[in-house]
């Protein structure tokens, strides 16, 4: 190989092998085909990735369709949701599609299968249809309607798309074999009666198709080349097939469906269902809680769409499911978000320090380069005045020789400003430190030039001036789960593993700057992590998320 030719996945080796054998490179075309029964989440994004990451490859198009046969569950604020996140991420649809779309032809097919002996109305119960079904080891048993007339089903069949039915009173089935070793080829399911509103066709049907006879006929009308799902489908594949065949005429270019399996992420949770739950509960606020694995909630969290487009690039695609450590997202995040975001000084858990020796009522703005690891970024002027607030946890009255923040009779210096020297403190009646009294040498300043700003002390701190600080309320996020794996450990619900930690809302101090801050912006707040101005931020009350933490903060748990 080629130095520096990354080589291929299975998936595109499948791919260069057909374009050897019998496809055309005009022949390639893919498709993403979200339901709308909720936002989508990490692993959906995966997927988005793969597939439209082909389109750019081989230059092929890409379908976004809906697969919207259970009006149920499905509604437009999800489709809305699933466009804006699907452009987020950076990725062009060539057509918007959906399933209903080919509610008509489905239909009109389902008539011809039945006139050709390939499908009957069945009118047992679900019940008693699951009880025949049979088992891996022992064959099904066939419905005693299974011999119904033409004539009879094509009659019960359209009363069916009329509503004249009772909900559960019929189904179709497929006509197949109820003795095959794959339980999915006995005589599956094609179409339930539901006599509810579609979010798109409203009240026209009455009847709705199953996904697996709506998946691979929507994927042959579209022309799609490769049909690409995760592993628990690879069973299905042989029905997918078997339903293509019924439509399809000799010459006709047919879809491929292959598997790739899933990449699954420690200390969440990405089944919707369980997902809606914790909206429901009120555990989180909604599907964008910066806490869910939602696409929408990373957003909203501060995560950049090429964090996300590298992560699932990195983590590939492969053959057998996997747990990706979630440790692995945050760090694609910080290395995203390390060249991109402003550095500004902030402090979450404030102490005053007063410089005894810094002339009262005077101010000065200094200098302060805004991105180091981006040169174009440029810098800005911060405020520097006698009173400041550092953090709390940087100042210990005495401590040891590891520790490199301010103590009493030490130097530390104070970012882009002077080096200072703690002297006393102040408390109050219960013992706790309310002031520091520090003094700073003039000739320190950084940058200046002077011998004196070039001496070197083993601690550097942040801090924002008192009297320009503008007040903010941060959300301190963390991981939803406390356990690696919550829907899986066994007797335990999901539930039981929320981390009580997964958010702390704090009021933080940040410099002036900041107030002209807008929702989705991102800044690195120095020495502690990265933050986004959440969508609930007003210019009179600032509202910072925390994305992640400078550095992993749970491996020191785990360790």
């Amino acid at each position: 190989m080629a130095e520096g030719k990354k080589s291929l996945n299975f998936i595109e080796q499948i791919i260069e092998e057909d374009l050897q054998k019998d496809y055309k490179k005009e022949n390639l075309k893919f498709r993403f085909p979200p339901e709308p029964n909720g936002y989508l989440h990490i692993g959906h994004a995966s997927s988005i990735c793969l597939n439209f990451g082909l389109g750019e490859k081989y230059n092929a198009p890409v379908n976004l369709r809906f697969d919207d046969t259970n009006p149920i569950k499905e509604e437009q604020e999800y489709v809305d949701a699933i466009k804006r996140d699907v452009e987020w991420l950076g990725f062009k649809w060539e057509k918007e599609c959906y399933a209903s779309d080919y509610f008509q032809q489905l239909y009109d097919w389902a008539v011809e299968m039945i006139k050709n002996g390939d499908a009957y109305v069945d009118s047992q119960t679900s019940e008693e249809i699951a009880e025949q079904k049979g088992t891996p080891t022992q064959p099904g048993t066939e419905s005693p309607y299974r011999n119904r007339s033409v004539e009879e089903n094509l009659d019960l069949f359209e009363k069916m798309k009329n509503g004249e039915t009772p909900e559960k009173g019929h189904v179709l089935r497929a006509k197949i074999d109820m003795s095959a070793p794959n339980m999915l080829m006995r005589d599956p399911v094609m179409y339930r009666c539901l006599h509810k509103s579609h979010h798109r066709t409203g009240n026209d049907w009455k009847i709705y198709p199953m996904y697996d006879w709506a998946h691979g006929e929507s994927d042959f009308i579209e022309q799609v080349s490769h049909s690409f799902c995760t592993l628990e489908f690879l069973p299905h594949r042989e029905l997918y097939n078997w339903f293509i065949s019924k439509v399809s005429k000799p010459g006709d270019f047919e879809p491929k469906q292959r598997e790739f399996a899933r990449r699954n992420l420690s200390h969440t949770i990405v089944s919707k269902r369980k997902l809606l739950q914790l909206v429901e509960k009120g555990i989180v606020d909604s599907w964008d809680d910066p806490r869910m694995p939602t696409i929408s909630g990373l957003r909203r969290r501060g995560y950049t769409p090429g964090a996300i487009r590298k992560f699932a690039d990195s983590i590939g695609v492969g053959k057998r499911e996997n747990l990706i450590d979630v440790s692995h997202l945050e760090f694609c995040a910080r290395e995203d978000l390390n060249k991109v975001a402003p550095r500004v000084m902030g402090v979450l858990d404030p102490v005053k320090l007063v410089i005894t020796n810094y002339p009262e009522g005077e101010e000065e703005w200094l200098e302060a380069e805004n991105n180091p690891e981006d040169e174009s970024a440029g810098s800005r002027k911060i405020p520097f005045s006698r009173e400041l607030y550092i953090e709390r946890e940087d100042f210990k009255e005495s401590a040891n020789r590891k520790f490199f923040r301010l103590t009493l009779n030490k130097e530390v210096r104070l970012k882009n400003a002077y080096i200072i020297k703690g002297e006393d403190v102040v408390k109050d009646e219960d013992g706790n430190i309310t002031e520091i009294h520090c003094t700073y040498d003039p000739k320190s300043k950084s940058g200046s030039g002077t011998e004196e700003s070039l001496r070197k002390v083993k601690g550097t701190l942040h801090w924002v001036s008192v009297k320009h600080a503008i007040e903010a309320e941060i959300r301190l996020y963390d991981r939803l789960f406390t356990e690696e794996a919550p829907d899986a450990v066994k007797d335990k619900d999901y539930i039981n593993f929320i981390n009580p930690e997964s958010l702390k809302t704090v009021t933080g101090y940040l410099e002036p700057g900041l107030k002209d801050a807008k929702p989705g912006d991102k800044v690195q707040f120095q020495r502690i992590g990265y933050f986004c101005v959440d969508r609930d931020s007003t210019h009179e009350k600032p509202v910072f998320n925390r994305t992640v933490t400078l550095r992993d903060s749970w491996a020191k748990i785990k360790s």
